[in-house]
């Protein structure tokens, strides 16, 4: 995402949008590089999206524990990233990988491209997210819920009631209030997409088809909606709804997300086979559970820690609080189907 914010931007890091990011190429970036430790093989690389980002203490702190230097290699959008890691299973460009997420996952796992390692800390947790029949190829590492946003700043200004729940757009008063995201180029928009599906079964074409009668807005993605059009963003736009996270209110004051309409999106690490160093890749993987990272995931990155007992930062109970429900998906279900539903929304809507 990129948080965000009323009077600040809510940074580009939200996120994982199947195209939002065109990358020509993988970009590098070693932190706390050091040609010794690569010389001497005490280097483990981490494969990972353009949205990844942590204190420089965190790596500081790994290679306090492990002896080892971590090298950062980001590979696009997260889409990019599932597919770069598809298609290079035995032949990995890094030893381990972070970012794919519960939408994305199917193919690379199909593909053979992790070494099986379940870490002792997913206990404490992680492994309440894992992938289903195939928990000890991915290790979930956060959560980062989907859902509409609302500002209630703006709603309170005009005086207007504003919606409950995400089944109000279906009122041309709401409708044409709203921004949304092409599911097509864009995870959020395709997260959205997969709740409007999971809790409507059926209906959700003709869900579609009101929403966009009664006037609301589509675009590409998280970026222009959220910064560009949504009210609370960084350019005053138009629309009090938009497609955004549970989390973002935490950086935009005066929001809430609508708690009915949320998809659950989880990312992961996993051990990418081929690596030449497995043992480096598995602490990695281990330390990707530790509350030196865990407690660091919701400010550097708007998404929700997985381990339990893991601390919000302040305020976060209130304004941000982790859904009590959201929409799940299995990861084969969205990959067998999801080709077929992004032609049937495009139809709904009409582009």
């Amino acid at each position: 995402m990129s948080v965000r914010r009323r009077g600040g931007r809510l940074r580009t890091w939200w996120r994982h949008g199947f195209a939002m990011v065109a990358t020509a190429a993988l970009a590098t970036s070693v932190l706390a590089a050091c040609a010794d430790d690569a010389q001497s093989g005490a280097e483990v690389t981490l494969l990972t999206h353009d949205s990844f980002v942590l204190p420089q203490s965190v790596f500081d702190a790994f290679r306090q524990q492990t002896g080892l230097t971590l090298k950062i290699i980001k590979a696009g959008d997260a889409g990019q990233l599932a597919s770069t890691v598809a298609l290079t299973p035995g032949a990995p460009k890094a030893d381990a990988v972070y970012g794919i997420d519960n939408t994305l996952a199917s193919r690379p796992i199909k593909a053979g491209a992790f070494d099986a390692y379940t870490p002792p800390a997913a206990a404490d947790g992680a492994a309440e997210y894992a992938v289903p029949g195939a928990a000890d190829q991915l290790t979930a590492v956060d959560r980062g819920d989907v859902c509409l946003n609302i500002d209630d700043t703006w709603y309170t200004e005009n005086r207007v009631a504003p919606p409950d729940s995400f089944r109000d757009l279906t009122d041309p008063r709401y409708a044409g209030q709203s921004v949304l995201i092409d599911p097509r180029t864009s995870s959020p928009g395709m997260a959205f997409l997969l709740t409007t599906i999971g809790v409507l079964g059926g209906g959700w074409q003709n869900y579609w088809k009101t929403v966009v009668a009664g006037g609301a807005t589509i675009v590409g993605d998280w970026e222009t909606a959220y910064n560009g059009q949504f009210t609370a963003g960084t350019e005053n736009g138009t629309k009090p709804i938009v497609v955004s996270y549970a989390s973002s209110p935490a950086a935009t004051p005066g929001t809430k997300a609508l708690l009915d309409s949320c998809f659950g999106q989880v990312e992961y690490v996993g051990i990418l086979k081929g690596t030449r160093n497995p043992d480096g890749a598995r602490k990695l993987v281990d330390f990707m559970l530790s509350q030196t990272v865990q407690k660091e995931l919701p400010g550097s990155m708007y998404v929700y820690p997985v381990q339990k007992g893991t601390p919000l930062p302040d305020g976060w109970e209130q304004s941000a609080p982790v859904p009590a429900w959201r929409v799940s998906l299995p990861p084969e279900y969205i990959a067998a189907n999801l080709e077929k539903w992004q032609d049937q929304w495009r139809t709904a809507v009409g582009r």
